[in-house]
């Protein structure tokens, strides 16, 4: 009997052990749960139900709404959002379930919690300081942050540490990951534009304060800006494409990142000029969001599919140097 009873928790252990697919699979649906909490956040922008419930967390001093469209919009949103979070914490638990262990999975696993947990505050200050332009932009920008570690995990979990080959093609590699700073420098203008535009999140008559740095032209100047830098990440994601072609020995693949990430922006440029033409109507500006999100993962997908770069080779003669065996060491660690 006592023999028994000792076997139960090693079989109940065995039980909760999660196998590398399986963790594959909750890689996805976490990346899959915080890309759809952006999408729902913009549908409450747009819908002009940002202070749908005026007090957090609870709605007007309630666990409950009441029946009415925006505060059932808004607290719809909390509740998804809630459930992104226990997503994102099942994530983390199962990483140290995962057999066999990966450090590198767990520490990507615990910022998705994390992130969690520090976009719920800071949706509560946003609605605190009333739809503050400064807040919503941080907001949605977090939003594209914690997507960063929620692609890595899924993107690792596919890959076993050094299983992929090191790239070579130095300018493709620094080409394609000088995107991720472009893109993200679009988005940002993007924020801006629709926080000087007419979608601030409130219903009329309610107080919000828009972005008026430029006074009354706001609009146009940030509308300009975000057209010019997306123009340059345009730019530039043709210029990777072409280095990626002039390596490939046959076609690129129709599937291939950069190639999606230039139908995307084609997409994201036609979608903002029609949606600028007709005055921002919230249903294309949340399919400008939702593409833009999508634009997000896939230019990370971009740079994570070069992959990394082997080190430079050692001069001719210095392989017994000692400064040089340290040179490569450190390139090593670079490349990683």
């Amino acid at each position: 009997m006592p023999a028994r009873l000792a076997a139960e928790p090693r079989r109940m252990s065995a039980r909760l052990v999660v196998t590398p697919r399986q963790y594959t699979r909750v890689a996805w649906l976490a990346l899959a749960a915080l890309t759809l909490i952006v999408l729902s956040g913009a549908a409450v922008r747009l819908t002009d139900s940002g202070l749908g419930c005026p007090t957090w967390p609870r709605c007007y001093g309630h666990i409950y709404p009441p029946v009415a469209i925006h505060p059932l919009i808004e607290f719809g949103n909390r509740a998804v959002a809630g459930l992104v979070g226990v997503i994102a914490a099942a994530a983390a638990v199962l990483a140290f379930r995962r057999r066999p262990f990966r450090r590198d999975l767990a520490v990507l696993a615990l910022l998705l919690p994390l992130g969690v947990i520090a976009q719920a505050v800071l949706g509560g200050y946003t609605v605190r300081e009333k739809l503050a332009p400064g807040f919503v932009m941080s907001h949605f920008l977090l939003s594209m942050a914690v997507l960063i570690p929620a692609f890595a995990l899924v993107w690792r979990s596919l890959h076993e540490p050094g299983s992929r080959p090191r790239s070579s093609d130095r300018p493709l590699v620094w080409t394609v990951r000088a995107l991720a700073p472009l893109a993200a420098l679009t988005i940002l203008a993007g924020t801006a534009a629709t926080a000087a535009g007419p979608h601030s999140g409130g219903l009329v008559g309610q107080h919000v304060v828009r972005l008026t740095i430029k006074g009354p032209d706001t609009l146009e100047w940030a509308v300009h800006q975000h057209a010019v830098i997306a123009v340059i990440f345009g730019l530039a994601v043709i210029l990777a494409w072409l280095l990626k072609r002039r390596g490939s020995a046959g076609p690129l693949d129709p599937l291939e990142p950069l190639t999606v990430l230039g139908l995307l922006l084609a997409a994201q440029g036609l979608v903002g000029s029609v949606q600028y033409e007709l005055k921002l109507p919230a249903e294309m500006v949340w399919v400008h969001v939702g593409l833009a999100t999508i634009t997000w993962l896939v230019t990370l997908w971009a740079v994570a599919s070069e992959g990394r770069l082997a080190p430079r080779s050692a001069p001719a003669g210095a392989g017994d140097d000692m400064a040089g065996a340290a040179a490569g060491r450190a390139l090593e660690t670079v490349g990683r």
